[in-house]
């Protein structure tokens, strides 16, 4: 297929009609690291979750559909500019019939007579396009074509990010079941002393049984931490295009997972870096072109014709010079009275260039609100962490000395189920942190645009089309 040649969508031909753009982002509070790339799933530092990346940008059924949607807009953006070029269209016939004599004598005898006709023939004709009706009708085709593109890198950045989302759940279940049997381990550890206690004849066995009863809900807990860990593992085949059976996603744990930080630029920026931003922009273009094709439709239109033939009644006379037939023809269409149809075609398209200006801002303002939100998710899910970390650390010294308490036999029960919960929901809540605060990550790498930058294209619009 031809290459679609591209438009010129680099923010300024749409000047004055974005709204204000803020000079920084109210949350970001440094500008270090790096600029985001299109490789952003490669600075988790995980070579599994790369590897899956790029299976689920060769694989991804979505995707796909979006590829072949790109194909559907540029042959119909083909097809809108077939206007600009002549039409030219061949034909061949022959007849044979049979003509009453009724209708040559008035008495008998009547003698019918039979008569044949060959003919070849090539037509030509061209609308003048002095009002740049067609130019406008392909120039909005090429639009909508490249819209599909940028559709395209949306559809590969969601799900890029529903990816990553999807195997860091993998891995925190993971890690969620390997605190829990950690946890089962000092329970276990805790009720081997309860027991030497009443074996000693200074335990109870109200205690062992609470205890017992501790070491059961932990256990009741592994079960369905590893069907979560499972079915997400399947869920990133499924993501990569594969079957369960023919990937299977191993991972580890969320600590081998780096967060990088990356420098979130200006919101300026982010007009050329969001690829729904270009789609809505492109999409406002076309309907612009639109209203130009519906304001010429309310002028002449100018057709030129032409056509060869030869024609005989006798096959073997078809291609004497003799048997050629021309004709040229030239017409003129104005428009008087449609029933208002042109007016109501011209408001129609005039509408949807301004419901496309409302999608237009919305896009802006929706993906400068996805940056702050996921500016303040990393900021705040950051220090959520490092609180959640602090809180282990007290935890797990807290039930050391409540452990060697117990062995001392100064500790009362309800003090040891207590800090043995503490520390159990305490490195739980910190895999959840530590998940969270990845999930925040990948927010704002979507939210940027997933590396993909905008390069101005060459420019389409007719010169001298009525604007």
């Amino acid at each position: 297929m031809p290459a679609l040649p591209g438009c010129d969508l680099d923010s300024t031909r749409q000047e004055g009609l974005a709204p204000t753009l803020p000079a920084s982002y109210d949350a970001a509070k440094s500008s270090t690291g790096p600029n985001l790339t299109t490789d952003w799933v490669a600075l988790f530092g995980s070579a599994e979750l790369t590897a899956m990346a790029r299976k689920t940008l060769e694989g991804n059924f979505d995707l796909d559909a979006a590829a072949q949607r790109i194909i559907q807009g540029e042959a119909q953006a083909l097809a809108a500019g077939s206007a600009l070029y002549p039409q030219v269209a061949g034909n061949a016939n022959a007849s044979r019939s049979l003509t009453p004599g009724t209708l040559r004598d008035k008495e008998p005898p009547f003698q019918s007579s039979v008569s044949n006709r060959f003919s070849l023939g090539l037509t030509a004709s061209y609308a003048l396009d002095f009002w740049g009706k067609n130019r406008a009708l392909a120039e909005a085709g090429k639009l909508g074509a490249i819209a599909t593109r940028y559709d395209y890198e949306v559809v590969a950045i969601s799900t890029l990010a529903a990816l990553c989302n999807t195997y860091f759940q993998m891995l925190v279940a993971q890690d969620r079941v390997r605190i829990a049997r950690e946890n089962i381990h000092i329970a276990e550890r805790t009720l081997a002393a309860l027991k030497s206690r009443l074996d000693a004849g200074t335990g109870n066995a109200l205690d062992i049984a609470q205890q017992e009863t501790v070491l059961a809900n932990l256990r009741a807990s592994v079960p369905a931490l590893e069907q979560q860990a499972q079915q997400n593992r399947n869920l990133v085949a499924l993501i990569a295009g594969r079957t369960p059976e023919s990937l299977k996603a191993r991972g580890t744990d969320l600590r081998s997972v780096k967060l990088p930080a990356v420098r979130p630029g200006l919101p300026s920026q982010l007009l050329l870096r969001r690829p729904d931003i270009a789609a809505a922009e492109a999409r406002l273009e076309a309907a612009d072109a639109n209203v130009t094709a519906a304001r010429a439709a309310f002028y002449p239109s100018i057709s030129l014709t032409a056509g060869a033939s030869l024609e005989s009644i006798g096959l073997k006379n078809l291609l004497r010079p003799e048997a050629l037939a021309l004709d040229i023809a030239a017409g003129l269409t104005q428009p008087i009275f449609t029933g208002y149809n042109l007016e109501a075609q011209l408001e129609a398209n005039k509408g949807r260039w301004l419901e496309l200006l409302a999608n237009y801002r919305k896009a802006i303002v929706t993906s400068l609100t996805d940056v702050e939100n996921a500016l303040i998710a990393v900021r705040k899910t950051s220090e959520a962490e490092a609180f959640r970390a602090r809180a282990v650390v007290s935890a797990r010294t807290a039930l050391d000395l409540t452990e060697q308490r117990l062995r001392e036999g100064t500790i009362d029960i309800i003090v040891l189920l207590t800090t043995q919960q503490s520390l159990f929901s305490a490195q739980d809540a910190l895999a959840l942190a530590r998940y969270q605060r990845l999930l925040a990550q990948v927010s704002l790498f979507q939210a940027l645009g997933g590396g993909f930058v905008r390069e101005p294209l060459p420019q389409v619009r007719a010169a001298g089309a009525p604007k």
